[in-house]
């Protein structure tokens, strides 16, 4: 049976229906997008948008088959991250 939605552009969520595809709250979701640690979105005129499938790779990136199962990487908490400086801990010349 052909799939009724192949041809069609990508479907985008605004973040209220991005948050409850993912099971977040939309706050959650726009401190993922502050801090960088989220799904790809697109500004489209003022509006934020994500596209299904990026919501999907980026929840994949957290799948895992058991507790000792590194997995494919991590999804991160919405929170700042440490980030790692070329000359950190050297002086610059």
């Amino acid at each position: 049976m052909p799939d009724p939605m192949s041809g069609l552009p990508p479907r985008f969520l605004r973040t209220p229906e991005a948050a409850r595809y993912l099971g977040l709250s939309g706050r959650t979701l726009e401190k993922h997008r502050t801090y960088g640690t989220g799904p790809t979105y697109r500004k489209i005129g003022g509006r934020v948008v994500y596209a299904v499938d990026d919501l999907k790779a980026w929840a994949d990136l957290g799948a895992k088959t058991s507790t000792s199962d590194p997995g494919k990487g991590t999804v991160l908490p919405a929170k700042k991250h440490p980030v790692l400086r070329p000359y950190a801990g050297q002086e610059r010349r």
